[in-house]
């Protein structure tokens, strides 16, 4: 019953007269047969017979006739939705990650390019009716993912992020947004952003983070741009180890601030400092809502009405009650 509901459930209000029904009956049933008036009964057998005890019976199904109307009346329906969702405001975005070796300081945990995998993964899953794109950079920059809708290519995209020797290592911030941005130049989406995460300072490439961002502004591509790493120092990685592992040591964190907030004012985007896993968090939380996507949603409800059963079960018990008592039960005394 917890899936029915009532068109019109003001008419369960006439139950309030059912229990006054009942209490007439109980006073007029001594009223309801024929009597004789006899001055002794000693000469007849004391017994009732089995029409006389089913009597009652004739009452119970005008009650239960009765409520089953009044149910009908209540209009029980059950109610099937369907809905059918349409983007009216579509974003493309692109990632550009930083994955220089400064990325595995382990300032966040385990390290930042772990941390930052997580999060990033979390963010695409919570852009379902927007495209997403993979740019990868250190001292050069290329397209691990173009834009597209497929989520699941882009979460497994992020997952095998990895330091390796592919790139040469280096931080070509204008190389990673360059990229970024020749991934999105020509998308007809309404919004076009890019969210640049670096850990360092421009020191490779040879495009100028500025150049890149003017080319940006020129495409109406908002930027985002997210510094990572703690205030002070974080134990970053400085040399191989003779296991083909990383020797760490305590390094000071460097990144050019003031080259991140140009980037984004320059783009109508926004700055943010992650100085630990949580506020990473929070940051890609905020971009999140920041870039909505306007979505139309059709509701479409297929009702099925339940009224006919207890409509035929009232006319049923009523007739029935009506026909015992005008055959059966008509000369009973």
């Amino acid at each position: 019953m917890g899936k029915i509901t009532f068109l019109n459930p003001e008419f369960f209000w006439l139950f309030l007269l059912i229990p006054i029904a009942i209490a007439w009956f109980y006073w007029k049933r001594n009223q309801q047969s024929a009597t004789l008036k006899m001055s002794s009964t000693q000469g007849f057998k004391n017994s009732e017979s089995l029409l006389t005890k089913l009597k009652p019976a004739l009452y119970v199904f005008r009650i239960l006739g009765l409520s089953s109307l009044i149910i009908a009346l209540a209009r029980p329906r059950t109610v099937d939705i369907s809905s059918q969702t349409k983007t009216t405001k579509g974003i493309d975005i692109v990632l550009a990650i930083d994955v220089s070796g400064s990325m595995l300081a382990k300032d966040l945990k385990p390290n930042r390019m772990e941390a930052l995998k997580r999060v990033a993964a979390d963010f695409v899953g919570e852009r379902p009716n927007d495209r997403v794109g993979l740019v990868l950079y250190a001292s050069e920059a290329y397209t691990k993912t173009p834009v597209t809708s497929d989520k699941a290519i882009i979460l497994e995209a992020i997952k095998s992020i990895k330091y390796d020797t592919v790139l040469q290592d280096g931080t070509g911030i204008g190389m990673g947004l360059a990229t970024a941005v020749n991934r999105l130049k020509d998308s007809k989406a309404k919004s076009r952003v890019i969210i640049l995460m670096t850990d360092g300072v421009n020191n490779a490439g040879f495009i100028e983070p500025e150049t890149a961002s003017d080319i940006a502004k020129q495409y109406g591509i908002k930027v985002y741009t997210i510094g990572i790493g703690t205030n002070g120092m974080a134990e970053s990685p400085y040399a191989y180890a003779p296991n083909g592992g990383f020797l760490y040591k305590m390094q000071k964190v460097e990144i050019d601030e003031q080259l991140m907030k140009n980037l984004a004012r320059k783009t109508d985007g926004t700055y943010f400092r992650a100085t630990s896993n949580d506020r990473l968090a929070e940051i890609y939380n905020a971009i999140n809502k920041l870039e909505t996507t306007e979505i139309q949603e059709l509701k479409f409800y297929d009702y099925d009405e339940k009224y006919r059963g207890f409509v035929l079960l009232a006319a049923f018990l009523l007739l029935l009650e009506v026909g015992l008592r005008n055959t059966v039960y008509r000369s009973f005394i």
